[in-house]
């Protein structure tokens, strides 16, 4: 939601240059939902769905960081102001997720380490 924000307050503003890292970020976080959503997670094992969780809020929160303070710096319309704003909020949530999501991979690491070679081998 937070990135459909952005992305409207990008489009009525002076800077519509940024508006593609919203609406991209929101169109991927969209089918990530739609796939934890309809457990297609569960059917496709070829990817290990929370590091591509993992990745996305990583470079979403970097991304948020940067074009929102260029739209802040930069431009002196309100949409612009308000989309800098709201991006610096996204950056903090994309920053907790990142961090939550970390957490599960750090686990899932640990879990992977401690089995033995030989029941690997088997697998």
């Amino acid at each position: 939601v937070l990135s459909f924000i952005i992305f409207i307050c990008y489009i009525a503003s002076l800077a519509t240059s940024f508006m593609m890292a919203p609406l991209l970020e929101f169109l991927l976080a969209l089918f990530l939902f739609f796939a934890y959503a309809t457990k297609l997670n569960e059917k496709f094992k070829g990817l290990y769905w929370p590091l591509t969780d993992f990745l996305r809020c990583v470079t979403a929160a970097i991304i948020y960081f940067a074009i929102s303070i260029a739209a802040v710096s930069r431009y002196n319309d309100g949409a612009s102001k308000a989309a800098g704003v709201f991006g610096f909020i996204a950056t903090i949530v994309y920053a907790i997720d990142f961090y939550i999501t970390f957490n599960d991979l750090v686990t899932f690491l640990k879990q992977g380490s401690s089995d033995s070679p030989e029941e690997r081998k088997s697998e």
